[in-house]
């Protein structure tokens, strides 16, 4: 068990105390069930059984009911310790099969002299505890199981499949209920679940695991974010490129990503052809390609392409480049970990003297980028190498000077930012050090949502160089930055952090017109015209439902700006303005609501 302070351990036990329970209450509602492993984990307690009969989401309140009536019965928990064959008499008495063979290991592999069990009640377990003294000490808890799902006994899908019961606990009922209510809301806003509902993206077996595909209102948003990079860049003095999805095998090796990167990439591709020589013959020429799994070696090339002068840094290449790699299968997750992504990708070519205030652009460009989106809770993690990793040549470029030259450039560009940033030591890319901004999500979980990354040492793998102030060849340095990460990661964010009901700027439909009666129609008509004639994304509601569940459909879609019109509105030239989220309405004329939904769409804000 991991250090804890005296509050933390104290409710690693009531919830390791509390799986005993569970698994007690089960052994009396399934009598023949058998036992896996039963273990805390953060948000409460998990157990995992071979079950003599079935259990559903229907089962869970007869055993918390059964769990509650073991607590009040005031159980000691008492520890045991016995030597291998004391242990082994035992767990077969008690016909724990599985408990059996964990034991064999743990004396063959840890060459333990003992085991420790714990009794409470009838029930016993082997266990290193702690636990709770007595059941009495689990009276104020809160706990409720919350779900049932298949695991594999030891995690390995060789052996026997079990049923695991997971279930939230807490020191009290009022932290139970506050952490099912966070978690509810959490799995309103989960983007995979939006995405369906607000028809954002697919996945289909057919395409491929991990390979979205964006549905027309889910490319509204990539084509906001992406023309959002693309001012800021342009105001910044990046210039944009575009390179292909494949390259030879031959340049990964160069820049050292392979063989090192080769378990993220897609099987490679081998191409015969067979050409002729000069003397008549015939030759088979035989090239090796890949789908590329980051966009650097392609902008690197292009920087290569032609010679380069001192004048001409810092360049700034960016693109939004499409990568693929290949994530295995059981990490894939919705559009947080996918196998094919676009990414908001530049590399910036410079001096070292020009690092500093290239560094410090690129944090401001984060953190602006940040604030137009309402993203605040986020942090930098300043990633390290690790010279004392015993894997470190094979995980870190050989050059502990340059490390420690790039790491405090880097260290001293994130100090004159004033951004707070903790140390993420053995962190570092392969090449160079990094800043990783981790983002705390409104699901609770923290990811990684894009970087800031400084390379010292393929400049040197690929020869780049530019002619200096003193007429001598010098090495660029290069910073790798990529504020709003891929297309699919920040979406995923994004789908979360607004649930979905996203301001106008960014909405996939940002006006959708309801007409009291069909004869308004050609007004309403007339109206969506206008506003697209100006590039507002509106429509017109043509179903035959009334108004009301028009009005209600609109809601549900999380349509930012709701157009109401009937007879005044036809005859005044005016519209009635009913905002997402609010219930006060307000008429305007036509021509006034299209100056205010242009000027929050040109803010890129609804306030």
């Amino acid at each position: 068990m991991h250090e804890m302070n005296e509050a933390s351990e104290q409710l690693y036990r009531i919830r390791h105390s509390l799986s005993h329970v569970m698994a007690q209450a089960v052994l009396e509602l399934r009598p023949g069930t058998t036992l896996g492993f039963g273990p805390p984990i953060a948000d409460g307690f998990y157990y995992d059984f071979v079950l003599s009969a079935p259990i559903t989401e229907e089962d869970f309140p007869e055993i918390e009911k059964k769990m509650k009536h073991i607590i009040k019965q005031r159980q000691e928990f008492t520890r045991e310790e016995l030597d291998k064959d004391a242990a082994f008499a035992r767990l077969d008495a008690m016909g724990e099969p599985y408990k059996r063979e964990y034991a064999e290991e743990l004396f063959e592999k840890k060459s333990l002299d003992s085991l420790t069990f714990y009794t409470n009640g009838p029930f016993l377990d082997m266990c290193d505890g702690p636990h709770v003294e007595n059941t009495r000490d689990l009276g104020k808890a809160g706990f409720k199981i919350r779900s049932v799902a298949g695991a594999y006994w030891r995690g390995n899908s060789d052996n026997q499949m079990m049923t695991r019961l997971y279930a939230w606990a807490f020191e009290t009922r009022q932290e139970l209920d506050a952490h099912v209510k966070a978690w509810k809301d959490a799995q309103a806003r989960d983007h995979k679940k939006l995405g369906k509902e607000l028809d954002l993206f697919v996945i289909d077996d057919e395409i491929g695991k991990g390979l979205p595909l964006w549905m027309p209102n889910g490319t509204v948003i990539r084509d906001e974010l992406e023309k959002l990079a693309k001012e800021l860049e342009f105001k910044a003095g990046y210039v944009r490129v575009a390179t292909p999805h494949i390259a030879k095998t031959s340049l990964y090796y160069k820049t050292g990503h392979l063989p090192y990167y080769a378990t993220h990439m897609y099987p490679f591709m081998e191409l015969k052809e067979t050409r002729e020589t000069e003397s008549g013959t015939e030759e088979e020429i035989r090239e090796t390609y890949c789908l590329k799994p980051m966009n650097c070696p392609h902008h690197h090339k292009i920087f290569a392409a032609r010679p380069r002068s001192y004048r001409d840094l810092p360049l700034r290449l960016a693109e939004y480049g499409d990568v693929y790699r290949f994530e295995d299968s059981g990490a894939l997750s919705g559009l947080l970990r996918v196998r094919g992504m676009s990414m908001n990708d530049a590399h910036i070519y410079c001096t070292e003297d020009q690092i500093k205030d290239e560094f410090l652009a690129v944090m401001k460009m984060h953190q602006e980028v940040y604030d137009i989106l309402g993203l605040h809770d986020y942090y930098f993690r300043f990633s390290t190498w690790d010279p004392e990793d015993p894997k470190g040549k094979q995980k870190y470029v050989d050059d502990p000077a340059a490390w420690e030259k790039s790491q405090q450039l880097v260290h001293e560009a994130m100090v004159e930012s004033g951004a707070k940033f903790v140390i993420g030591k053995g962190e570092a890319a392969f090449y160079g050090p990094k800043i990783d901004v981790q983002f705390r999500t409104v699901t609770g979980r923290e990811e990684t949502a894009s970087t800031n990354q400084l390379d010292f040492a393929v400049p040197a793998r690929l020869d780049l160089e530019y002619v200096g102030p003193d007429n001598k060849m010098h090495r660029p340095y290069i910073i790798h930055r990529a504020p709003l990460g891929t297309h699919e990661r920040f979406v995923a964010f994004l789908i979360e952090h607004y649930g979905g009901a996203f301001p106008t700027w960014l909405a996939p439909v940002q006006v959708r017109v309801v007409t009291v009666g069909e004869r308004f129609d050609e007004y309403a008509e007339k109206v969506v015209q206008q506003l697209r004639n100006v590039f507002v994304r509106a429509e017109r509601d043509k179903s035959s439902d009334t108004m009301g569940k028009k009005i209600r459909n609109a809601v549900t879609a999380k349509i930012p700006n709701i157009l109401i019109v009937g007879e005044r509105e036809a005859e005044e030239g005016t519209v009635t303005l009913r905002r997402y989220g609010q219930e006060a309405q307000r008429t305007m004329s036509a021509a006034e609501f299209e100056a205010d939904v242009l000027k929050r769409i040109a803010a890129r804000k609804d306030d």
